[in-house]
């Protein structure tokens, strides 16, 4: 809980990221760029790491001495001193740390990255054990003597950061447990984290005679080839079911050494500590739940049942939920291009979302091409203020790599405008993590929208979009639901991997629809989605994104005077509001029980807007999609 070493949005592949076609050709997609990470360090070996960590060490111990036990008779510009120390030591930590974790992403299968990032996050580890007492020492100062010490302007910039730390007041334990947990993170959790995805990354799936990938074999679910994607989907299905006993150990794991730090920090609900990290009220993320789940038959439940007659059917294979659409154009888009669209959406809206986001291109920031070993999906990470994201995806030159783009560049330009704001408070909450990538997403879809002509083409845009919206909105919250059921059904024991399999198809039906059939090949899916295991309850943190860039969207559509300055000024404020403040300029409120059905309602107007169109195109004569859908 204390400390800066959890997993976010920054540094986990996203699992909304659609699976797409198999790989482009090079020729194809153009050159692909690939990082350096040179900025932070030229190498594991490197002589300024060392330095660093030997320095960072050194002040720990300074610090500790200078304040352990003295923190509370510190004055309002002793405090702030000290915040000021405490952020430079965190700074020097958090750029080791990204560029191990930088490298292991780049290639997981590599045992040499593994056990570089192993190494340094037990150095890091006991190098911030001498600086934890101070979170908890300023957290056992009174309310009314903190009120007195924030009145010293000195303080006033750590404000936010003071009030961060102190939600965890009511949960925090004696620092000698404290203490035992901070120490223990690197030999526990964090090593059942390396395991999965070490064993994710190791699984391999014999299909059409090669051996591939997790990610390959993904991708291969968005096939034009029916057959392809019932291969696929069946390869996965059967390698997931041989290796999930080691997935269940992970889980049931995780999930009791939740529940067991739950219960001592005196948490009342598996997500509850979720919340209070997110600085986002219980009953707020309830009523996002709620109003999904209540808006699943006019969503998901809908469209699913409208792409089925557009395949031919009345129903669709789980294996066809990503499929492409009859009139799916193959075209790849060069990364050139890809560049050039979402550079100019960005331009359209405010010239400086265009410049940052060029820097990511010129400065080789992004890591873009496909490589075995390489982590599957898309992730930006912030790595620290004094240098810069990284962003890292897998391109094949869909449509929907380009959005992917859009987004991760969204998250990019986002962290490069709150890195002002420093260490301690550039850090956005979960909950509003994903506006900037989701606002990136709908400027680069509206321009790509508006520059079709062929009809076709648009409804396969929109349609392709939608099935994003439900990925962001509608599968995000079902995942919640998952994860829900089965911390609360571990409470009562070890869990089967039947059981969490059960769990996993009541969810999906329920969510996706009576349109969708399901095998048993699908029963153990929710072996490989990171999230579960990196960030627990993290999920609907890009429901809640969609559907608040949905109405600010909105806001944006009405013309309203200064939106793009606004804007800018909520990203440029990082950690340092909560979500009703940075809502307010915008005249939106979370909390009010009409705010996500606005959201909602944008995903359900693209629905009748794909059936008023394919309601046209069946009264005109124009063909529907084979009963097996498209061929090779």
């Amino acid at each position: 809980m204390f400390g800066r070493f959890e997993p976010t949005t920054d540094n986990i592949p996203d699992p909304r990221r659609s699976p797409e076609s198999p790989p482009a050709s090079p020729k194809d997609t153009g050159v692909l760029p690939e990082w350096t990470l040179a900025d932070l360090y030229s190498g594991p070996d490197a002589p300024e790491l060392a330095r660093d960590l030997a320095a960072a060490a050194q002040a720990a111990a300074a610090f500790e001495a200078d304040f352990k036990g003295r923190v509370g008779g510190l004055d309002g510009g002793g405090l702030a001193g000290a915040i000021r120390r405490f952020e430079a030591l965190w700074e020097g930590l958090g750029r080791a740390t990204s560029y191990a974790f930088l490298r292991y992403a780049g290639n997981v299968s590599d045992p040499e990255n593994g056990r570089f990032l192993q190494s340094i996050q037990e150095r890091v580890n006991d190098i911030a054990r001498h600086v934890l007492f101070f979170e908890l020492e300023i957290n056992r100062i009174g309310d009314a003597a903190m009120a007195e010490l924030l009145d010293d302007a000195a303080l006033t910039r750590y404000r936010p950061w003071i009030e961060n730390v102190r939600v965890m007041r009511p949960h925090q334990l004696s620092d000698e447990v404290e203490q035992i947990l901070h120490d223990k993170s690197v030999a526990g959790r964090a090593a059942w984290v390396r395991l999965f995805d070490e064993t994710l990354a190791a699984l391999r799936f014999e299909i059409g005679g090669k051996s591939l990938t997790v990610a390959e074999a993904l991708n291969l679910l968005s096939s034009p080839s029916r057959d392809k994607r019932r291969e696929a989907a069946h390869a996965l299905g059967d390698v997931f079911n041989a290796n999930v006993r080691v997935f269940a150990l992970v889980t049931n794991t995780l999930v009791k050494d939740k529940e067991i730090e739950d219960r001592w920090r005196h948490f009342d609900t598996p997500m509850a500590a979720r919340h209070v990290s997110n600085l986002v009220e219980p009953e707020v993320v309830d009523a996002l739940v709620s109003s999904v789940q209540a808006a699943y038959p006019a969503l998901s439940h809908r469209y699913y049942a409208l792409k089925a007659r557009w395949m031919g059917g009345d129903m669709l294979d789980y294996w066809d939920r990503n499929a492409p659409l009859p009139d799916q154009d193959d075209r790849i888009i060069p990364w050139e291009d890809a560049r050039a669209l979402v550079l100019d959406a960005y331009g359209r809206f405010a010239p400086p979302l265009r410049d940052i986001a060029g820097r990511f291109f010129d400065r080789r920031w992004i890591d873009a091409a496909t490589r075995p070993g390489k982590e599957s999906g898309a992730f930006s990470h912030p790595t620290v203020p004094s240098v810069h994201p990284y962003i890292l995806m897998n391109y094949q030159g869909r449509a929907r790599d380009v959005m992917t783009l859009a987004h991760e560049l969204g998250h990019g330009v986002h962290q490069v405008l709150a890195g002002p704001q420093g260490y301690l408070l550039a850090d956005t909450p979960l909950t509003l993590a994903e506006t900037a990538s989701v606002f990136g997403e709908m400027l680069t879809f509206r321009a790509m929208l508006d520059n079709e002509g062929d009809p076709r083409r648009k409804r396969v845009l929109l349609a392709s979009k939608v099935e994003d919206m439900l990925n962001t909105v509608v599968r995000q919250i079902a995942f919640y639901e998952f994860e829900a059921a089965v911390h609360l059904a571990r409470r009562d024991g070890e869990l089967p991997a039947e059981k969490i399999g059960d769990i996993w198809l009541d969810v999906q039906r329920r969510s996706l629809g009576p349109a969708m059939r399901f095998d048993e090949h699908y029963r153990h899916y929710w072996a490989y989605i990171s999230h579960f295991v990196h960030s627990p309850f993290y999920v609907y943190a890009y429901a809640f994104g969609d559907c608040l860039v949905n109405a600010l969207y909105a806001v944006y559509q009405n013309g309203e005077k200064g939106f793009a300055d606004r804007y800018l000024g909520l990203l440029r404020a990082g950690g340092t509001l909560r979500h009703r403040e940075l809502l307010k300029p915008f005249g939106l409120d979370a909390s009010r029980p009409d705010f996500w059905s606005k959201g909602l309602s944008v995903i359900a107007g693209f629905i009748d807007e794909l059936e008023a169109a394919s309601a046209g195109a069946e009264g005109a004569g124009a063909p529907r999609g084979h009963p097996e859908g498209r061929g090779d």
